[in-house]
């Protein structure tokens, strides 16, 4: 004769297909410890963020002047779904109304804090099925970047006349997060800390040496290193 399955276990099941995921109101302020992926933290699923450049990344740092950032101005958390649905929207909307090879897009902040979820049962006859506080840490439910005010979230940089379609793509990408930030416009170069005076002045002086997206500035004093030396001719270093 077979065994009857249990009712109970049915609707557990059940229950269990049916569950979505929480709202991220849950999530969005920081209330514990940083809890990053470690060897005793394991299990973790991966971000969904995998990309945190777009756009002409290698391009020098001189092609590109302008730079705009979105800055957040609350202290929060921010999902790797939400900094995913941001690089998309950000970047669909240049890539249409600028190019693809008239921007480079960067994600500033990286998905490390690991969420947990300690899973309840809301079906009839949960409570013959669950031991409610009892061993309740969490299991790993996903990651999130966990940001500070006047943190810069996403950085974009491009020549002067696509200004309108950064910020423009900016102000898209700011619906993809709770919470509020600001746009702001950089008085420096580029992805540089120098400002655009600066950097002029430098580059007229032949100061400047170029770093990838960024450009390191010569000493005026000092020793000459051997790349230098070699520059020079025989005349000017004696015997």
């Amino acid at each position: 004769r077979p065994i009857a399955a249990s009712p109970c276990l049915g609707v557990r099941r059940r229950a269990a297909a049916a569950m979505g995921r929480r709202p991220f109101k849950c999530y969005r302020y920081q209330k514990n410890k940083p809890y990053p992926k470690s060897r005793f933290n394991r299990g973790v699923p991966d971000p969904k963020i995998r990309i945190y450049d777009a756009g002409k990344k290698k391009y020098p740092v001189d092609i590109f002047p302008f730079a705009a950032h979105m800055v957040s101005v609350e202290k929060e958390q921010l999902s790797s779904e939400a900094l995913e649905a941001a690089r998309v929207a950000c970047n669909k909307y240049m890539v249409k109304n600028a190019g693809k090879e008239a921007f480079h897009l960067r994600i500033r902040v990286h998905p490390w804090h690991v969420l947990r979820i300690n899973k309840m049962l809301s079906c009839a006859g949960a409570d013959r099925l669950q031991t409610g506080m009892r061993g309740a840490f969490g299991k790993t439910y996903g990651t999130v970047a966990r940001v500070e005010i006047g943190q810069i979230l996403l950085s974009v940089r491009a020549r002067d006349v696509h200004k309108p379609q950064v910020l423009e793509s900016l102000r898209r990408a700011k619906y993809k997060f709770p919470g509020r930030q600001r746009l702001c416009v950089s008085n420096n170069w580029g992805f540089t800390k120098l400002p655009r005076e600066r950097y002029e002045a430098l580059q007229a002086e032949g100061r400047l040496v170029k770093d990838g997206i960024n450009v390191k500035v010569l000493a005026p004093k000092g020793p000459l290193d051997s790349r230098t030396l070699s520059k020079l001719p025989l005349s000017m270093l004696g015997d």
